[in-house]
């Protein structure tokens, strides 16, 4: 099994076993009154096949459908998914297995953000004094490949990094829908050997995603074996609509056999109630409508319960991640999740700061030392985004990635036990009996053992200047210099004789790229 991701040891339950049942009655209630509002034909099938009442209707331009979906429907559902999922990875020691009664917490990256935020130290000189100092300037520059495959090389470098989601939007001029799936899954797969999980833009293009994934397994079955691709839906439009476009896409991964997650993500205060427990009820309503399509299309399919709750800011209705109520939405879902026995998807570490600094490093570390505490099987956003999830900042993500190594410290066992009690008792002993009474030699130990945590290792020599980001600009340079793990060359050259729409300057092998 995959040692990636850190033992959180005793979950916080923030809902008790009555609590738990209430919201799983409310939700199925809903479910069933008003039911849901669906675009897509062949998921009423199923739905109505499996029990569902189905009433057409029209909204807009467009056929839908009211579905009143009863509890048991839900609940044989639920009976099909399977307990375990794995993440597959082209290095078999980095996959991620998650399991919806463990206790095992992985970390990843997204969101599709639109910006790069460049980090350029610039001197400056000071008009009081003529003293020289190097600031570190900021500049956005819109997405492309080029910072794609930075990002998945640089995620590779991460230690704390255990999966990766496609970070930047690529707005390419060579880049249309016809092409983008190809080009984003083969830019992060070509520069991660950790599990790639994305979403696919043109259900078109799901075959030569898939195809692509195969040639890199070694094959379908070898695939199936080692998902090396796995995949995100928002099959739901918050509150309690499912999407054509994303339901077909759902059904046809689902039949495909590859992992799939359900990710809802309703706005606390504008497309679902703003308490938590409305929240709650309403984002396990969607997610179970959401596992019960894949299932009916499949049953038995790896399937991942999504829940990426968030809060609306009350003066713009813009997203907030800042706050108490995102840990406390995130949570809850997890212990849902768990209650239903299907692996979970969760969030922590975003952003609403613009840049980094203290907001930022406030409402990141907030997250970071509250969700896991929930033992969900995966947590994505964490790594490097600011302003909500429009930007992606590389020296923010490894930052975040020390802030998540100071976050397992916290979840880690207390130690205590009788051989701990002997070890002491034997230490305070000798000190006692030493001429300086210091424990400094034992603590050294402990910190090359890695048993106590080695502090922050950004910090900068000037005594009027926070230089963090300067010290972590060096670093990332170090990083992006390091030799990219770059898919074979004969593993290439097939990829790109069977995968059309593969923009050649990808090709690492190709002299004229």
């Amino acid at each position: 099994m995959s040692e990636r991701g850190i033992i959180v040891h005793k979950p916080y339950a923030r809902l008790n076993r009555e609590q738990i049942e209430m919201i799983d009655k409310a939700s199925l209630d809903l479910l069933e009154n008003p039911g849901i509002l669906c675009y897509h034909e062949e998921s009423v099938s199923l739905l109505e096949k499996a029990g569902a009442k189905v009433k057409s209707t029209r909204e807009g331009e467009h056929d839908a459908w009211w579905v009143s979906i009863p509890a048991n429907v839900i609940k044989e559902a639920l009976d099909t998914v399977p307990s375990k999922v794995t993440l597959g990875a082209r290095k078999p020691e980095n996959r991620v297995i998650i399991e919806a009664e463990g206790n095992r917490v992985h970390f990843g990256s997204g969101s599709e953000t639109n910006y790069w935020l460049e980090v350029k130290p610039e001197t400056f000189v000071s008009k009081e004094n003529g003293h020289e100092r190097v600031i570190p300037v900021l500049k956005r520059n819109r997405g492309n490949l080029d910072y794609l495959c930075r990002s998945a090389h640089l995620a590779e470098q991460l230690d704390n990094l255990d999966f990766f989601i496609r970070n930047v939007n690529v707005q390419d001029a060579d880049i249309t829908t016809g092409n983008k799936d190809v080009n984003v899954f083969f830019a992060s797969l070509n520069n991660i050997t950790k599990p790639v999980v994305s979403g696919v833009a043109d259900i078109d293009q799901l075959e030569k995603v898939v195809r692509m994934a195969e040639i890199i397994a070694g094959g379908k079955e070898e695939l199936i074996e080692n998902p090396v691709v796995s995949f995100i839906t928002s099959v739901i439009k918050s509150p309690l609509q499912v999407v054509a476009e994303t339901a077909e896409k759902l059904i046809a991964i689902a039949r495909l056999g590859l992992p799939v997650v359900i990710s809802t993500s309703p706005q606390g205060g504008s497309t679902a109630p703003i308490d938590e427990v409305g929240m709650v009820a309403q984002v396990n309503a969607e997610a179970l409508a959401g596992i019960t399509i894949n299932q009916l299309a499949n049953p038995g399919a790896p399937v991942i319960y999504g829940a990426v709750p968030v809060r609306a800011r009350m003066d713009d209705l813009h997203d907030m991640y800042g706050v108490p109520e995102f840990c406390h939405y995130n949570m809850a879902c997890a212990q849902m999740a768990r209650y239903y026995k299907v692996p979970c998807y969760s969030t922590a570490g975003v952003g609403d700061a613009k840049v980094p600094g203290i907001q930022a490093s406030v409402e990141k570390m907030f997250t970071y030392t509250a969700v896991p505490f929930a033992a969900p099987g995966l947590i994505h956003y964490a790594f490097g985004l600011l302003d909500k999830t429009q930007t992606f900042c590389p020296e923010q993500a490894i930052l975040d990635n020390h802030k998540i190594g100071m976050a397992k410290f916290l979840y880690r066992e207390s130690g205590v036990n009788e051989e701990a009690i002997e070890r002491t008792k034997k230490t305070v002993e000798e000190v006692m009996h030493s001429p300086y009474r210091m424990y400094a030699r034992y603590a050294r130990g402990m910190l090359r053992r890695g048993e106590i945590f080695a502090g922050f290792p950004f910090e900068g020599e000037s005594e009027d200047q926070d230089q963090t980001l300067l010290v972590v600009h060096e670093r990332l340079k170090e990083l992006e210099a390091k030799e990219p793990q770059y898919l074979s060359a004969e593993i290439c050259k097939q990829i790109f004789e069977e995968i059309p729409g593969l923009l050649p300057r990808l090709n690492p092998y190709k002299e004229d790229k």
